[in-house]
């Protein structure tokens, strides 16, 4: 009896981490940490889970950064004279930017050399902030910083302010008015427009996306995962979830430590068509889940609960 308690001590106890191995991942993988992180052979450094957590923008941060194809946000920065636009993507997936007239860029959908994508972005505005005129940052890591302290995104923008993104239909906002690219930026200009997805933003955070056989809502929503479901098993229960005829609920996926909802709609209807629907389904999900601090989920809301757990994956 005693080496077996022993034993199944020793299983629990957490590594240098300060994580039990079968608690979650932090890295929001949703796997344990010993089949995760944790494993032989796991990364040395777990990653941020919600590097966006604390910023007004997050949401938008995170649909910048994963599935819208061409957008642009100005960066709400604290005490600065210079303007700094983040971008989906940049000219050759540059890390960031600063065009002949100017204008600087940050991009959000570049690959990254740490474990917190905030600090990677931090690092990338404190070098557009000083860079000139034609100036390009391919990549970004702890090689690019300036100082002893490296910041974070929340040390450097007004953590209330919204972030006002705006959808293009291309990329032609990469080049100044009246300019034409040339050379390898041509060529990426061009690749990037024939690969781009219709794509327009139909409210907070809510995207309605054009994947060519079938259309998509993706919403990133704010609320905690589980109170989250609790809310969509509700109102799947009820037959409530969906947004009307031509639209069925497909699923969801974790993004950056936020769960981001997807509806299948039918693509003969423009997007514009949506927007009504999709507001009265945030009453009724803000309905929901007010009502889950009285009403404990039913058996059937439960069963519609773990049916919906079965729709989910994790993208980061």
């Amino acid at each position: 009896m005693s080496r077996r308690s022993a034993v199944k001590s020793k299983a629990k106890a957490p590594d240098a981490s300060g994580i039990g191995p079968r608690q979650p991942c932090p890295c929001g993988s949703g796997k344990r940490y010993k089949a995760c992180h944790g494993s032989a052979g796991g990364a040395v450094e777990v990653a941020v889970a919600r590097p966006f957590e604390g910023l007004a923008g997050e949401r938008e941060l995170i649909a910048l950064r994963e599935f819208v194809p061409s957008g642009t946000a100005v960066l709400p920065l604290v005490g600065q004279e210079r303007e700094i636009t983040l971008a989906t993507v940049l000219p050759m997936a540059a890390a960031a930017l600063v065009r002949a007239d100017g204008v600087a860029y940050v991009g959000l959908q570049v690959q990254t050399r740490s474990s917190d994508i905030s600090r990677d972005l931090a690092r990338a505005v404190r070098w557009a902030l000083t860079a000139e005129a034609g100036d390009v940052l391919t990549v970004v890591g702890p090689d690019t910083d300036a100082g002893d302290k490296p910041e974070r995104l929340q040390d450097l923008v007004d953590l209330d302010a919204p972030l006002d993104a705006t959808v293009h239909s291309d990329f032609s906002w990469w080049m100044p008015e009246g300019s034409e690219p040339s050379g390898e930026v041509a060529l990426s200009l061009e690749r990037a427009n024939s690969a781009i997805l219709p794509t327009e933003r139909i409210g907070p955070a809510a995207y309605w996306v054009d994947a060519g056989d079938k259309a998509h809502l993706r919403w990133v929503r704010p609320e905690p995962e589980e109170e989250l479901l609790a809310a969509l098993a509700r109102l799947h229960a009820r037959g409530e979830l969906a947004l009307g005829e031509g639209s069925r609920y497909a699923g969801s996926f974790r993004a950056h430590g936020l769960l981001v909802p997807v509806w299948d709609l039918d693509r003969e209807s423009h997007a514009r068509e949506w927007t009504e629907a999709v507001e009265q389904l945030g009453t009724r999900l803000d309905a929901a889940l007010a009502s889950l601090a009285d009403e404990p989920l039913t058996s059937d809301e439960r069963r519609a609960r773990d049916g919906l757990l079965g729709r989910q994956i994790t993208i980061r």
